[in-house]
């Protein structure tokens, strides 16, 4: 098993003006679209993914970004329990999957119990300095599972 940790990317830092909903709001979107152009890229390599999110409005929220991409750079993909009865090659839940897959796009704030089913997982380590343990407890679960977990600097 291969365990990938995304950084963030630097961000500027907000002025006491801004509220600070509207930038978690704007690093959550940010993550998503980082997240829908990783779907494309593993697709490209003809890899089945499953993104696995906390709820229902976070795995539609990733399935209408990539939606929003141009038909030249279309990825297949669906909501589970929708479209192919094996899935499109990108699969969006919220719960566990049903079917085979190489990848797990992790979006939730813990290690699933299903994780060792994947050969490759992908983490992504959250902007907001607050919620960076999340990603520590995560770095130590798979430790424990006795992998070394890698990271991936931000491009």
């Amino acid at each position: 098993m291969q365990v990938q940790f995304y950084l963030p990317p630097p961000s500027a830092e907000a002025s006491d003006s801004v509220d600070p909903s509207t930038v978690a709001a704007a690093q959550r979107l940010a993550q998503i679209q980082r997240v829908c152009q990783l779907c494309a890229s593993l697709y490209r390599q003809s890899l089945k993914v499953f993104v696995y999110c906390a709820n229902q409005q976070d795995a539609e929220l990733v399935d209408e970004v990539l939606w929003q991409f141009d038909a030249h750079s279309f990825v297949p993909h669906n909501l589970a329990g929708e479209g192919p009865a094996r899935g499109a090659p990108v699969e969006i839940s919220w719960s566990a999957p049903r079917t085979q897959r190489q990848v797990l796009i992790n979006l939730t704030e813990t290690v699933p119990d299903f994780v060792q089913r994947f050969s490759q997982i992908i983490e992504f380590v959250p902007a907001a300095e607050s919620d960076k343990d999340i990603a520590r407890q995560k770095y130590k679960h798979y430790r424990q599972l006795g992998v070394t977990p890698q990271t991936v600097p931000a491009s």
